[in-house]
C-alpha cells in the first residue's frame, strides 16, 4: 500500500522542482530588475543623493516635507488631476460611444477596428511629433484649418500659450487612447446577452434605456478594467508632455511625472526626484486596488447571475 502513494508524492516533488527550475531565470530578473530597484529608490527617499555622493547623509523624511511645501509639486499635481479626469472620460466615453455604434448598426468591424485602433499602435514620439506639427502656430493643421472656415480668431500657439499647452497635448493623448478603449469594449460587447436586448426592445425600451439597463452592467467588469487602465496612466503620464512642451510654457503643462525627472536629472537631486516618484505610486495604488476589487465582485455576480 506504501509504494502506490509513494509515487505520486515523488512526481509531485519532482514537477515542483522542475516548475521552480523552469521559473528560476524569471524570478532572477524580476529581483533584479524590479525588486532590487524598488528597494534602493525606498532607501534613495531618506537621504540627499544628488548623483555623485557615495556616502549620501541621512535626511530622515526631510524630502517628503519639502515636497508638501514645495508650491511647484502642488501646481503640477493640480495638472495631473485634469489630466486624469479629462484623460479617463473622454477616451472612455468616445470608445464607448463609437463600439456601441459599430456594434448596434451589426456593420463589419475589421475596418474601424483598424482604423480607430491604429493610433494606439504608434510610439509615443511620433504621436507627439506629428500633433506638434498639427498644433505648430503658424503652417499647422489645426489653424489652418480654423482659418479656412473663418474662424481664424480662434487660432492661436496652441503648445506655446500656458492656457491651451496642457489641453493640447491632452487632445494628442485621447487621440491615441481611445482606440484601445473602443477595441476592447467591442470585443466586450460581443458577448452581450442579444436576447435580453431585444426582450428590452419587444417592452418598448429605447435605445438609451436597452444600453443603460441592459448591456452595460453586462460589461461593466471589462469597462472597469479598461477605466483602470487609463486612470493609471493619468498618474503616470510623463513621454507626450516630455516630448511636446517640456512641461511648459512657464510650467503650465508640468505634471508630477516631469517635475520629478526635473528634479532628479536635471537638478540633480535623485532623492527628492525619487521621493516625488514614490509619492505618485503610493496616490495611484488605492485607486487600482480599489477597481480591481469592484472589478472582481462585479465578475463573481455575473458569474452567479
Amino acid at each position: 500500500m506504501s509504494a502506490p502513494s509513494a509515487v505520486p508524492r515523488a512526481v509531485r516533488k519532482q514537477q515542483a522542482r522542475l516548475g521552480l527550475l523552469m521559473t528560476a531565470p524569471l524570478l532572477l530578473m524580476m529581483a533584479v530588475f524590479v525588486l532590487f530597484p524598488m528597494l534602493n529608490a525606498v532607501y534613495y527617499v531618506f537621504v540627499d543623493f544628488d548623483g555623485l555622493d557615495p556616502t549620501p547623509p541621512w535626511v530622515g523624511l526631510s524630502n517628503f516635507t519639502e515636497l508638501a511645501r514645495d508650491s511647484a509639486v502642488w501646481d503640477a499635481f493640480g495638472n495631473n488631476v485634469i489630466w486624469i479626469v479629462l484623460g479617463t472620460v473622454a477616451p472612455l466615453a468616445l470608445g464607448l460611444l463609437l463600439a456601441l455604434l459599430v456594434w448596434d448598426t451589426k456593420r463589419s468591424s475589421v475596418f474601424y477596428r483598424l482604423a480607430f485602433f491604429l493610433p494606439y499602435v504608434v510610439p509615443p514620439v511620433a504621436v507627439a511629433v506629428v500633433w506638434s506639427w498639427i498644433y505648430a502656430p503658424t503652417r499647422g493643421w489645426l489653424n489652418r484649418a480654423l482659418d479656412a472656415v473663418g474662424l481664424d480668431s480662434l487660432s492661436g500657439g496652441w503648445l506655446g500659450d500656458p492656457d491651451t499647452a496642457l489641453y493640447a497635448v491632452l487632445g494628442a493623448a485621447i487621440w491615441s487612447i481611445f482606440g484601445f478603449v473602443f477595441l476592447i469594449l467591442l470585443s466586450a460587447l460581443r458577448n452581450v446577452d442579444v436576447d435580453q436586448v431585444d426582450a428590452a426592445r419587444l417592452d418598448g425600451a429605447n435605445a438609451a434605456k436597452r444600453t443603460w439597463h441592459v448591456v452595460l452592467p453586462q460589461i461593466m467588469p471589462v469597462f472597469l478594467m479598461v477605466t483602470t487602465i487609463t486612470l493609471l496612466g493619468g498618474f503616470s503620464v510623463f513621454d507626450l508632455i516630455f516630448i511636446m512642451t517640456g512641461g511648459g510654457p512657464s510650467n503650465s503643462s508640468e505634471v508630477l511625472g516631469t517635475y520629478a525627472y526635473e528634479r532628479a536629472f536635471e537638478a540633480n537631486r535623485i532623492s527628492y526626484g525619487t521621493a516625488l516618484a514614490l509619492v505618485i505610486a503610493l496616490m495611484a495604488i488605492p485607486f487600482a486596488v480599489g477597481l480591481n476589487r469592484l472589478q472582481r465582485r462585479l465578475s463573481l455576480e455575473g458569474r452567479t447571475a
